[in-house]
C-alpha cells in the first residue's frame, strides 16, 4: 500500500510544477524513504520467492542422483594393553571313548511280485435231464389228422356247431399218437371243420396231491365241454395256490358245487415247457409260450359274440360240462355274451388206443 502511495504522489509531482520547491524537496526525502524502506525490500522478497520456486520446481524434475559410497571415517588408533597368556592347563589322562551299541544292520528293500492265489474251478453240477415227453412230436401224419377231425365232428351236437365258430380239440391221454396235443379248428361259412394248428400240450397229473399253500388239489383235467370264461383272460397271471406264473391264462367257464373253476389254458414256463407232450401240470391245460400268445390274441381279437350257455344244475350249483345247453320255454337257446370258442377235452389218444378213465 505504502508503494502505491509513493508512486501516486510522484505522479502528481510530476504533473505539476507548480509546487513549492522546499515541499518538493520534503517530499521527495519522503519518497526515498519509502522506496530504501518499503519498495526496495518487497521487490527484493518477491524476487526471491520466486527464485525459490522456481528451484523447487528444477529439484522436482531432476533424475535421482546415484549414491555416493562415502569412505569410513578415519579414528585415530589407540593403544591397546597386551595380551596375558592364561595358565598352563594341568595335563589330564586320556579316557577310552564309551562303548556303543553297533547299529543294526537293516536289510535293503526288496520288491516280491504277488501272484493272486487261483480258486479252483468250480464243480458244474449238471441239472438231471428232464424225462423226454411221450408225445413230443412237432406233428402227426395226415392220416391222423383226418382221424381227429372226425372224432371232433363225432362228438359234436348241431347246435354246438351252429353256434360256435372255433374249437379247440385236447386230447389228455397218456400215450397214442394222438395223444397229450391241441387241435385248433376253424368253422368255415360252409360249416365245415377246418384244422389251423396242432401243437404239444400238457394236461393234469390224474394224481391226488397237496398244493404248496397246504390245500388237497387233484391235479387231474376232467373231460367234458368247456367255453372261456370272458372276464378272466389274464395275459399275465400268478397261481397263488400253486405259486407258479401262468401267462396268457384263458380260465374255463365252469362252475362246479358253487365254485368257479380254476381250470385255464395258459403258456408253460421254465422247466415246464420241456415237460410238454406229456402229464405235467395241476390241472391247465399248458401249451408253448408261443402257441399261448398267438391263442390268445386270435381269441380276443376274432372271436367275441354271442354264445350259448351250458344247462345249470340249481341243486347242485353245478354248471354243465356234458354239452346240454339251456333252453328258454319256448325251446330257443339261451345266448350270452362271450367268446364263440368251444373246448372239448377228451381222454382219447388216437385208434385202438384209450387212456384209462380217471
Amino acid at each position: 500500500m505504502l508503494a502505491a502511495l509513493a508512486f501516486s504522489v510522484e505522479i502528481a509531482f510530476d504533473r505539476d510544477p507548480g509546487l513549492e520547491q522546499a515541499s518538493r524537496r520534503t517530499v521527495a526525502t519522503g519518497l526515498e524513504t519509502i522506496r530504501f524502506y518499503v519498495v526496495a525490500p518487497g521487490t527484493a522478497v518477491a524476487v526471491d520467492s520466486g527464485r525459490r520456486f522456481l528451484a523447487m520446481v528444477s529439484e522436482a524434475m531432476r533424475p535421482a542422483a546415484k549414491p555416493v559410497a562415502q569412505s569410513p571415517a578415519q579414528t585415530a588408533a589407540v593403544p591397546s594393553k597386551p595380551r596375558v597368556a592364561p595358565p598352563p592347563a594341568r595335563p589330564v589322562a586320556p579316557t577310552a571313548p564309551a562303548a556303543t551299541a553297533p547299529e543294526p544292520a537293516v536289510a535293503p528293500i526288496q520288491f516280491v511280485r504277488v501272484t493272486p492265489k487261483r480258486e479252483p474251478p468250480p464243480i458244474l453240477v449238471l441239472p438231471e435231464a428232464p424225462p423226454v415227453p411221450v408225445n413230443a412230436r412237432a406233428s402227426v401224419s395226415p392220416a391222423e389228422l383226418v382221424r381227429v377231425t372226425m372224432r371232433l365232428k363225432d362228438n359234436l351236437t348241431k347246435e354246438m356247431l351252429e353256434n360256435f365258430s372255433l374249437f379247440l380239440y385236447v386230447s389228455k391221454a397218456e400215450a397214442g399218437p394222438l395223444a397229450q396235443r391241441m387241435y385248433v379248428f376253424k368253422k368255415d361259412d360252409g360249416g365245415n371243420l377246418a384244422m389251423l394248428y396242432n401243437f404239444p400240450a400238457s394236461t393234469g397229473r390224474e394224481k391226488d396231491e397237496i398244493a404248496l399253500d397246504g390245500t388237497r388239489q387233484p391235479s387231474y383235467t376232467p373231460q367234458g365241454y368247456y367255453q372261456l370264461d370272458p372276464n378272466r383272460m389274464y395275459k399275465n397271471h400268478y397261481s397263488g395256490q400253486w405259486h407258479q406264473p401262468m401267462p396268457y391264462s384263458m380260465f374255463f367257464n365252469w362252475e362246479n358245487k358253487g365254485l368257479q373253476t380254476g381250470l385255464a389254458i395258459h403258456a408253460a414256463t421254465g422247466i415246464e415247457i420241456t415237460q410238454l407232450g406229456s402229464r405235467a401240470s395241476a390241472g391247465c391245460i399248458r401249451i408253448a409260450p408261443e402257441h399261448a400268445a398267438m391263442l390268445f390274441n386270435l381269441i380276443r381279437t376274432n372271436y367275441k359274440g354271442l354264445a350259448p350257455r351250458f344247462a345249470y344244475d340249481r341243486r347242485t350249483a353245478t354248471m354243465s360240462n356234458q354239452g346240454v345247453m339251456m333252453h328258454d320255454a319256448a325251446g330257443n337257446l339261451k345266448m350270452t355274451d362271450g367268446y364263440k370258442v368251444l373246448v372239448f377235452v377228451e381222454n382219447y389218444g388216437g385208434e385202438n388206443v384209450v387212456a384209462a378213465l380217471f
